[in-house]
């Protein structure tokens, strides 16, 4: 699943190449990819992206109006920068929307289709997608000291839920621990004063690092090789 570097890195190209762009048409190839009825998609066509955001590993798509699109990739949805018009993939294609720039793509790989697209109108909306996790790299140690110790959970549990943490799921939240030197199994209530400032400080870190490291993998290019384990991972 792409979780924050991977996300932050596809925001970063979507911006250079949509942003006060005018999203010409949605193409739905999967009936089970949108989720919401009101308002209807062909609302957001003819609408120029005002802004970008991300809301934990979900990124939003802000239209004129207040529209929003916000897509969620879940496990195996992957975006893809095409020339415009580009025929959506065969087995594996979802969605296109569209540009007079080129057309983003929308994948997804297996046979269950969780990747979703929900349409919403104003900021109330959007906001109902955010689960109140802390952004971790913009907050300090009070507020994640606050998070993770809010529920008596084991270190993954408590990083990998976006009600406590936002953004991280399997892959780094095992990088962090192992950066951190602590147990997944540890539980969070039990973790001494100094084992908390530990794990900020690594998880800051690997975020940090990773979101660099695929900034200058990706160059001027658009993201094509997301996947959730790495070669240069300590842990996967």
């Amino acid at each position: 699943m792409p979780e924050l570097p991977d996300v932050v890195v596809y925001i970063e190209a979507l911006r250079e190449r949509v942003l006060g762009r005018r999203l010409e048409r949605i193409r739905l190839r999967s009936p089970f990819l949108l989720r919401t009825v009101h308002p209807p998609a062909r609302d957001a066509e003819g609408r120029a992206v005002v802004e970008l955001r991300r809301i934990g590993k979900r990124i939003a798509l802000g239209l004129e109006g207040n529209l929003y699109l916000v897509i969620h990739l879940m496990i195996a949805g992957r975006l893809r920068w095409r020339p415009a018009g580009a025929a959506i993939p065969g087995r594996i294609g979802v969605a296109a929307f569209d540009f007079d720039a080129g057309t983003l793509l929308l994948t997804e790989a297996g046979s269950k289709k969780r990747a979703s697209l929900h349409l919403v109108a104003g900021d109330e909306a959007l906001a109902g997608f955010d689960r109140g996790g802390v952004e971790v790299l913009d907050a300090g140690l009070s507020a994640f000291r606050e998070a993770v110790l809010r529920e008596s959970h084991t270190l993954k549990r408590a990083l990998t839920d976006p009600r406590l943490c936002s953004g991280i799921g399997n892959a780094f939240s095992d990088e962090i621990l192992h950066r951190a030197r602590l147990s997944p199994m540890q539980l969070t209530r039990r973790l001494p004063e100094e084992g908390i400032a530990r794990l900020f400080e690594a998880t800051r870190a690997v975020l940090e690092e990773w979101t660099g490291r695929l900034r200058r993998e990706r160059g001027d290019g658009f993201p094509e090789n997301v996947t959730a384990f790495r070669d240069g991972m300590a842990v996967h």
